[in-house]
């Protein structure tokens, strides 16, 4: 426990003290709102949909749409450009997967998000065939899927870690090795 803790404090401290500025040493890319690129990409993209809107009147449905569209543009540009996010030589937001912390909105959370999720999705998948397997018919709830019993398993299974945990501990989640077919080669 005492070494989880010196971790804990020693991680924490990281990130405590760690700037919240951008790195623009990677790769030679430079902060969003410094680069004439991407300033260049925004006015191009404004223009082109203005160009679009002149072909209409002005207050008919076409306009509005590629009014709003020229708005929504521009928000997405400022938003990138008061960001920490990089932009390369092309205008474009470079995403920075190198491990720094000032970059972990970037890449790293996203990716325990993704890991999150698709152990949900394992996790549920697991549960349901195993909540099955003990029915009449297993092939059949296999194919058609009882849902009900589904949604109920789904309700559950946000909380995939510390059920996996708690069956890894209690020995359910592996199968034993008298269980697990080898090949007899």
């Amino acid at each position: 426990m005492k070494r989880f803790n010196i971790i804990a404090c020693f991680f924490a401290l990281l990130l405590v003290f760690t700037p919240n500025q951008a790195f623009a040493e990677v790769g030679g890319l430079k902060k969003c709102s410094d680069s004439p690129a991407f300033n260049k990409r925004l006015t191009g993209s404004v223009k082109k949909l203005e160009l679009r809107m002149n072909q209409y009147e002005a207050d008919s449905p076409p306009a509005l749409a590629l009014q709003q569209q020229i708005d929504r543009t521009k928000a997405r540009f400022d938003k990138y450009s008061r960001s920490d996010l990089l932009c390369g030589t092309d205008g474009l937001p470079h995403l920075i997967a190198d491990g720094r912390w000032t970059h972990a909105a970037e890449f790293i959370l996203p990716g325990f998000g993704f890991i999150y999720i698709s152990g949900w999705i394992g996790w549920v998948g697991r549960k349901y065939l195993r909540a099955v397997s003990t029915t009449k018919n297993p092939a059949e709830n296999e194919i058609i899927i009882n849902v009900p019993l589904a949604l109920k398993i789904m309700t559950t299974g946000y909380i995939w870690p510390i059920s996996a945990w708690q069956e890894l501990i209690s020995g359910d989640l592996v199968a034993p090795n008298d269980e697990v077919t080898v090949s007899p080669r």
